[in-house]
């Protein structure tokens, strides 16, 4: 991944060394940037030792659920940050590109043979060695926790003691985020309950759009969580589908109550009102409040766009309930992936807040790239915010921390483009490829700049995508 004369790569008279706990892909991926950097690595696998209830093999990176890290292309947030991390070499996008199945412009792979090489790959490495126990204590100096959703109870523990008990969650139960740009805000309409500052966007509702919206919601399919995940509701944080299942009216009086809200179109309280609040600091990104959901994503959008000023709402995340363990990242995590009360632990993947497959390799790269310039006597870094991965883990420093839900990438993680004057606004397939350029430029100057190896991908092309107009080209981002 560096050059061979990279300053990074020189012989050190005691070889610097770090460890990695888990080798699922972020573990992987931060074994082996680490290694590439000249680093020794001892990696902690504890299976198949010891197995999880959702693993079915000792190999790595075993993918547990879907086959797919994404839409590929030039429109896909997902299609920058594999972008990106082909451009640095990355081992998961060199086996997925290798084991690739068809699926229309989504990278699907075929998953023991997408294992099999990650597995080879790292196993190979003279850097790299596999230790196959359980960790139960967190490791002596510098090291990246990787140990995914499901972390074994003593690590788990150890992780608590050195971060405080209420940073840590083991349920993800999670409400749709909206982007704002696609909120019609001549429906919706900031407020606060009772004349209280304006933090929330309202969608009001009559009666006959609640009622269509609550006949959708009864009509819609849950996801059937597997036996290892079972889910166990309770009053604080129950599924929206599971409030409706207790009467019409139960979400009017709950989390989709009107009171203390005036719609400034009619002056009158309306029927019923969803409320969205803030995620990220620019506000462009909104959750809707009380409406954490397990049904499946097809039908999440159904019902979410039958709210009224939602009608053609962009869902950047959609509601998941199931078992995890993650992180609080903003209370507990810089944008260099580092503990706050321990900057010599790095955290990745889905325990550093993230959701997803490419965003825990991604993660896991950047975690072992910084972990080795600790080893090495050198400053972390982090990419810039018009990448993809910059834009990710300067989310997870900076989210609302009350509340704090896993996130994946999207477009609304990364700055817009400016509106060409003489223009209300710009439509996806005009600015996507511009800010996919843009973010894959920025990434590759700044890893280049850190003494990476770069190599420039092939961009993946997307059928029907129309010429970038002259004005946003020219433009400057």
């Amino acid at each position: 991944m560096t050059t061979s004369d990279s300053p990074l790569t020189q012989p050190q008279s005691v070889q610097p060394h770090i460890t990695v706990v888990g080798a699922g892909l972020a573990g992987s991926e931060a074994a082996l940037a680490a290694a590439n950097l000249g680093v020794r690595v001892t990696l902690y696998e504890m299976r198949p030792v010891k197995m999880t209830p959702a693993h079915r093999s000792g190999g790595f990176a075993e993918l547990v659920c879907s086959n797919s890290l994404g839409g590929e292309g030039v429109l896909q947030s997902k299609g920058l940050l594999q972008a990106e991390m082909r451009s640095v070499g990355s081992a998961v996008l060199e086996s997925a590109d290798a084991n690739k199945l068809p699926a229309g412009n989504a990278l699907a792979v075929e998953r023991d043979g997408f294992s099999a090489r990650v597995t080879q790959t790292v196993r190979s490495h003279p850097l790299i060695t596999v230790v196959g126990e359980e960790l139960t204590r967190l490791p002596e100096g510098i090291a990246v926790i990787a140990t995914g959703p499901l972390t074994s109870a003593g690590l788990a523990l150890e992780i608590v003691k050195l971060t405080g008990g209420e940073q840590l969650a083991f349920y993800d139960a999670a409400a749709p985020v909206i982007a704002f740009e696609s909120i019609d805000m001549e429906v919706a309409f900031r407020a606060g309950r009772y004349d209280q500052s304006a933090d929330y966007i309202n969608c009001p509702m009559d009666r006959p759009q609640y009622e269509a919206f609550y006949t959708a919601l009864e009509a819609a399919r849950s996801h059937t969580p597997h036996d290892w995940e079972k889910l166990e509701f309770f009053e604080g944080c129950m599924p929206i589908e599971e409030i409706a299942r207790r009467g019409p009216d139960t979400p009017r009086y709950g989390p989709m109550k009107p009171r203390g809200l005036t719609d400034p179109r009619t002056g009158r309280w309306p029927y019923a009102v969803a409320q969205l609040r803030q995620e990220d600091q620019e506000g462009r990104m909104w959750s809707l409040v009380g409406f954490q959901t397990g049904l499946k994503w097809g039908d999440q959008k159904t019902v979410v766009q039958l709210i009224p000023g939602l009608e053609n709402a962009e869902i950047v995340r959609y509601g998941v309930m199931h078992r995890n363990t993650y992180l609080n990242a903003p209370r507990v995590l810089n944008a260099a992936l580092q503990l706050k009360a321990d900057p010599t632990k790095l955290v990745a993947g889905v325990l550093a807040g993230t959701e997803g497959y490419l965003e825990s390799a991604a993660t896991g790269w950047l975690a072992g790239i910084n972990a080795a310039r600790l080893a090495l006597g050198l400053g972390v870094t982090v990419p810039p915010p018009d990448s993809m991965l910059g834009g990710l883990t300067r989310y997870l420093e900076s989210a609302n921390q009350d509340g704090f839900q896993p996130m994946n990438v999207n477009w609304a993680l990364v700055p817009e483009l400016p509106v060409p004057q003489g223009r209300k606004k710009l439509g996806k397939r005009e600015k996507r490829p511009v800010m996919f350029r843009r973010g894959l430029d920025a990434f590759m100057g700044w890893a280049q700049e850190a003494g990476l190896e770069v190599t420039r991908p092939a961009e993946v092309g997307v059928p029907g995508v129309i010429d970038v107009p002259a004005e946003l080209e020219a433009a400057p981002v």
